[in-house]
């Protein structure tokens, strides 16, 4: 027999297939970690050899067992040791190239190349190309598999299935397909290792029509019941959709007791979706006692896809305990996805703590589970728990931890973070940009957002879309516009996720409802009409205050998910409708619609904005009920509602109880210190940031400045307006001056205001003039109060409260004439002055008055009442009306009337008749309570023994035995 035949007979080529059923690896039970490849690889100095007849060695038994800086040694000993020991040349040449195979070690398998071309005097085997070729296919070089399998003289059928495994292994299976018509044309003869490859490929593809003909051919040569056969087609069927394809084929199996064929099927299932199925199979594998495999286990915990398989789960990972693969990283990692899927993070945790061999999907399983689960603070410190074990971060730990500190608003982290990216070269990849551009955006740090976007060699969709999103979230929505106009200018074909980013950015223009009306026609001409963009577009309606709009679009909706029905309860509460909102709640659950945590919210949010806080109470409890986490927005809104209801106590109860603060939740404790006029406490709180680990973002010094301004803490106030400019080099928004101007004007100081807003970056807003025309009322100065005057009806001529402020500012000086001319300019321009309304809530529904109301079913006994409380405060304390705050030209007897009918002093008798004795009043006023209700309210809490808690569009009074908390200071 010829060496080379005596070779191939003696790895078993021409019977039994061994070989060559390596070439392409077919349902793999597990991964395998390879060890780096050696950073230095050895010189053969190899004499040149005659070929004798020769004795076959165990030098093939030797090289598997060695590693392979061990087996290049033992190679090399075989030239130099020549005398000692008898080798078969092609079987020493074979075992090494299988050995670098399976150790992807590319450039030791091209020294041996080069080797075999330059000493072997058998250059033209067909046996070692083979070998070579398949070296070259498991290493991942298809480039040098193509070149020799191009220069190859003779082939056999083991050569063209090595460069078909190839092929499809190195992902070209177009390429493979190809291949085999080449093969099927020059009639070489198929064997059974060909099919196996040749489905793979049209699996690949997901050509159901190739993959059939294939399935015939097999059935032709009869081979459709080896087992590993049936494999791949089971495997083809699952990967072209065809699912009952792949079932009949697996039933058709007479002996399952290959543990690859269940595999197979229960990966199918899991892969598409069929979870129940998949389980069903693990079952009926468990039942007839079937070993199982690494494999096995992680395709069942795939099944797992959320927290109503956590049961199943449980099971699953008992299962893996018995076993033999408790310690498989493979399979940990699985069991760590499975319980971050159904939410239950402390059983993930303690998976990964007891893994022995953690690699990077170990780690990246973890940060993801925790980013999903709302726990930014654990991702942060697992990474730095990374950092100390020595495990270098990948790409996905990066976007993980850039995710995690826009989260938490943690600008620091996430530039170290991005420092660390650009340290591994992976700052310019697409997806790390993007999620930068999304950090800086959330952080508030829209410069940083804007070098990040530049920086990014290729931009796609997604790019456009943060940062679109981004300057819109931070009220750059000019900036936002401009770069759609970019978007078109470069031809990219806008989708339904950009068009929704542009009408974020429309919400913020106060001409957005013209343009979100293009925008609405757009999408039509377009066909982008999906249930998500029909949520947008009544989100942004409501939000530019088209109530009707919304509603009609609402309406049209046929299948309403929770997210139009959010929308629209979002839509009311935005629009100050929160009892409508409080209808449509009780319409969505009459649709059988459970309302989820991001309703909750905006019912919070409605219960908040009427002072509801006995239907603010229920929300929280069924809360707890329902057993939502109380953390991120929700305990936000919770802590919201309670200091919009009055109860700061309860605010800060559950401020205090919560583990994991965010920027938002910090925020809005800030914000209910301010508007109970706790202006101290809420610097304290600022100033214990370093222990919250929280970094401070625009929203928070404007919520800073507000306590600093309703507790006429000036000196404070100016101080961190600075600090925020200087210190954490945050541009000042129109709002932080507006705040700055009403904190100097209260204090008298408008001078020094007026000079604030002329310093402003950008043109001055209306917001800020308006802030300095008040205060200019409050203390009479008219030249400034002209100027303040002139700018607000340029800035911005269609707000009626801004004509009113110019009005009552002209009443005030007796300036009848001016005041008649504004007026009648309102009235020209259809202009209407928001009227003043007051809420209480008495026996579980809240009950709105108007000015001088008189549609309540309890009116005569308001007003009865009302006259009451008047007589005895004019009897024993000797109050007085103050007319001079009317601001009408008429008689005396007609402004003691007007004052007397103010909605709150109705709410305050309607809340003295309703509620039981001794217990507080709580009222909420849309407008500024005026003096003369003010002093009314200190006489009521002293003289008939009752708390009121007055909410009024500034902020919160409470009035207790003659005293208010404000100190007359609002």
């Amino acid at each position: 027999m010829p060496l080379q035949s005596r070779s191939a007979h003696r790895f078993g080529f021409p019977c039994t297939y061994s070989v060559m059923a390596t070439a392409v690896p077919y349902f793999t039970s597990s991964t395998t970690s390879y060890r780096p490849m050696l950073k230095t690889t050895h010189a053969l100095q190899v004499p040149q050899l005659s070929h004798k007849p020769i004795k076959l060695s165990p030098f093939n038994e030797i090289s598997k067992q060695a590693s392979l800086e061990e087996a290049f040694q033992s190679f090399g000993s075989l030239f130099t040791n020549q005398n000692s020991l008898h080798f078969c040349l092609n079987e020493a040449y074979s075992s090494v190239l299988e050995r670098c195979a399976t150790k992807k070690a590319l450039s030791q398998g091209q020294q041996i190349h080069a080797h075999i071309t330059k000493f072997c005097a058998v250059p033209d085997s067909v046996f070692l190309s083979t070998k070579l070729l398949f070296m070259y296919g498991k290493c991942g070089s298809l480039f040098n598999a193509k070149k020799l399998f191009d220069e190859m003289c003779h082939k056999t059928i083991f050569t063209w299935n090595a460069m078909i495994g190839s092929c499809v292994s190195n992902g070209e299976p177009l390429g493979a397909l190809e291949l085999y018509r080449d093969m099927r044309l020059l009639g070489v003869s198929l064997d059974l290792c060909t099919f196996p490859c040749i489905v793979r490929a049209c699996g690949t593809l997901g050509n159901l029509r190739y993959g059939t003909e294939i399935h015939g051919l097999t059935i032709k040569y009869g081979c459709d019941s080896v087992v590993f056969v049936a494999n791949s087609l089971v495997s083809m069927y699952a990967k072209c959709g065809d699912l009952n394809g792949a079932r009949k084929l697996f039933d058709g199996i007479t002996k399952k007791d290959d543990t690859v064929s269940w595999n197979s099927m229960i990966s199918a299932y899991s892969a598409n979706g069929q979870s129940i199925e998949a389980l069903r199979l693990f079952r009926e594998m468990q039942k007839v006692n079937l070993a199982m495999n690494a494999y096995t286990f992680v395709s069942a915990l795939q099944a797992c896809e959320d927290s109503l398989f956590g049961k199943l789960g449980r099971e699953i990972h008992a299962a893996v305990m018995k076993s033999s693969h408790f310690f498989d990283t493979y399979v940990g990692n699985a069991l760590i996805a499975m319980y971050m899927r159904c939410g239950k993070m402390v059983d993930a945790a303690r998976i990964f703590n007891d893994l022995e061999d953690k690699d990077n999907i170990s780690w990246n399983t973890m940060f993801s589970g925790f980013v999903q689960n709302g726990l930014y603070n654990e991702t942060l410190q697992l990474f730095h728990d990374m950092y100390c074990a020595g495990q270098k971060p990948d790409e996905v730990s990066v976007l993980n931890i850039i995710a995690a500190s826009g989260r938490l608003g943690n600008i620091l982290n996430g530039m170290e973070v991005h420092a660390y990216a650009i340290k591994l070269g992976i700052d310019s990849n697409l997806r790390v940009g993007n999620t930068l551009i999304d950090m800086y955006a959330k952080c508030c740090r829209v410069n940083f957002m804007r070098s990040a976007f530049d920086r990014m060699p290729s931009k796609d969709l997604i790019s456009w879309t943060t940062i679109i999103a981004g300057y819109a979230q931070n009220n750059c929505h000019t900036s936002a516009l401009e770069l759609c106009h970019k978007v078109q200018k470069e031809n990219l074909d806008i989708d339904s996720l950009m068009t929704e980013s542009i009408l974020l950015a429309c919400k913020g223009l106060k001409c957005a409802s013209l343009m979100i009306k293009e925008i609405h026609g757009y999408i039509v001409r377009r066909g982008l009409y999906d249930l998500v963009l029909q949520n947008a577009i009544v989100s942004v309606y409501g939000e530019c205050g088209c109530i009707d709009y919304a509603n009609r679009m609402f309406e049209l909706i046929d299948c309403k998910d929770i997210v139009s029905w959010t929308s629209m309860i979002s839509c009311y509460v935005h629009n100050g409708l929160a009892n409508e909102a409080f209808q449509l709640l009780d319409l969505m659950k009459g649709a059988n619609v459970e309302p989820d945590l991001i309703a909750l919210v905006s019912i919070l949010s409605a219960a908040a904005s009427l002072s509801a806080l006995t239907k603010g109470k229920e929300i929280h409890g069924f809360l707890i009920r329902k057993g939502f986490v109380l953390e991120g927005p929700v305990v936000s809104a919770l802590v919201d509602m309670y200091a919009r209801c009055g109860n700061l106590g309860n605010a800060i109860k559950v401020y205090n109880s919560t583990r994991n603060k965010n920027v938002v939740l910090w925020t809005t404790m800030i914000n209910a210190y301010g508007m109970h006029g706790h202006g101290k406490e809420a610097i304290d709180l600022f100033n214990r940031k370093e222990n919250e680990r929280l970094f401070p973002d625009c929203i928070t010094f404007l919520a800073l400045l507000y306590a600093c301004s309703h507790s006429g803490l000036v000196d404070d106030g100016k101080r961190y307006f600075a600090i925020m400019i200087e210190e954490y080099q945050l541009e000042p928004w129109p709002e932080h001056y507006a705040c700055l101007v009403d904190l100097l004007g209260r204090a008298n100081q408008l001078e020094e205001a007026y000079q604030s807003v002329n310093s402003m970056q950008g043109e001055s807003t209306a917001e800020v003039w308006c802030a300095l025309l008040g205060a200019c009322r409050v203390h009479s100065n008219k030249e400034l109060g002209e100027i303040a005057a002139r700018k607000l009806l340029d800035l911005d001529p269609q707000n009626p409260g801004n004509h009113v402020l110019i009005s009552n500012f002209f009443a005030a000086s007796g300036r009848w004439k001016d005041v008649q001319e504004v007026r009648t300019r309102m009235k020209g321009s259809g202009l209407k002055k928001n009227p003043g309304c007051s809420w209480i809530e008495v026996g579980s529904k809240v009950h709105a008055f108007m000015s001088r109301d008189k549609s309540h079913p309890q009116s005569d006994e308001i007003y009865q009442k009302l006259a009451q409380i008047t007589e005895v405060l004019e009897r024993e304390a000797g109050y007085v009306a103050q007319t001079k705050l009317v601001l009408h030209n008429v008689d005396e007897e007609e402004k003691v009337e007007i004052l007397n009918g103010h909605s709150e002093r109705l709410a305050i008798a309607y809340g003295l008749l309703g509620t039981p004795d001794g217990s507080p009043i709580r009222i909420t006023k849309n407008l500024r309570v005026c003096s003369d209700c003010h002093t009314f309210s200190k006489l009521v809490s002293k003289f008939f023994d009752r708390e009121l808690v007055v909410r009024d569009a500034n902020r919160f009074h409470h009035f207790k035995g003659g005293i208010c908390s404000c100190g007359d200071f609002w």
